[in-house]
C-alpha cells in the first residue's frame, strides 16, 4: 500500500511498555521532520502538517498516558486516521498557542468561523482547507477553538506546482490577515505524503 493510503492499525500498535522504553528514540527520529513540517503563520497561529508517523506517534502517546486499553485504540484511531494525508491532500493541524488565559479568550473570541479561513496558495491558486467534521470549531458565542484539523486536497496541476521548488507555496488565515512562505526544505519533508 503506497504511504499517501496508509492507515494506523491495532497492528501498528506496540505495546505501552515497549513504546515507553523507545519514546525517546522515536521523539528524537520524528523531531526534525515535525520541525520542518512546523509552521508558523501568525504571531499565535502554527500549522502542523502531518503524517502517518506523527499520527502514530499521537496515538502511541495517547494510550500510553490514558492505559484505556482496546476501548480507547478505537477512539484514537477514529480521531487520528482522518488527519493521515491520504494520495493528493495535505493534513494539518492548527494551533492558536496563546499561554495567557486572559489573551487566549480574548484572541479566540474574535476567531469565531476562522475554520473557513485557512489556506495554501501554490502559485497563483489558492486552496481553501476543509475542516475536518469532527465537531462545530466555534462555540455558540463565536468563541473559536485554539485547535483545527484540516484537509488541503490538491488537484493534479496546483500538486506539479507544489513539487516545483520554483513557483511560491503559502499557507495562510484570511481571517487574520496572516500567511508564510513555505520553504522548499519544508515543501521537500511535506510533499512526501503524495502517492
Amino acid at each position: 500500500m503506497p504511504a499517501s493510503e496508509r492507515i494506523i492499525t491495532a497492528a501498528d500498535i506496540i505495546p505501552d511498555a515497549e513504546f515507553r522504553a523507545q519514546r525517546s528514540e522515536r521523539r528524537r527520529e520524528l523531531l526534525p521532520r515535525k520541525k520542518l513540517r512546523r509552521i508558523e503563520v501568525g504571531p499565535v497561529c502554527t500549522f502542523y502538517f502531518e503524517t502517518f508517523d506523527t499520527m502514530l506517534f499521537q496515538v502511541q502517546e495517547m494510550l500510553a498516558i490514558e492505559k484505556g486499553g482496546a476501548e480507547q485504540l478505537k477512539d484514537e484511531l477514529a480521531a487520528y486516521n482522518p488527519m493521515i494525508p491520504q494520495g493528493s491532500e495535505l493534513t494539518a493541524t492548527i494551533m492558536f498557542e496563546i499561554d495567557d488565559p486572559k489573551r487566549r479568550a480574548s484572541i479566540l473570541s474574535r476567531l469565531g468561523g476562522v475554520e473557513d479561513c485557512f489556506f495554501l496558495q501554490i502559485g497563483t491558486e489558492r486552496i481553501a482547507a476543509e475542516p475536518e467534521g469532527d465537531v462545530e470549531r466555534t462555540d455558540e458565542s463565536g468563541k473559536s477553538s485554539s485547535v483545527h484539523f484540516v484537509h488541503f486536497k490538491l488537484k493534479p496541476e496546483p500538486l506539479a506546482l507544489f513539487r516545483d521548488r520554483a513557483y511560491r507555496s503559502l499557507a495562510g488565515v484570511d481571517a487574520a490577515l496572516w500567511a508564510c512562505r513555505l520553504s522548499p526544505a519544508t515543501r521537500a519533508a511535506t510533499g512526501d505524503s503524495f502517492s
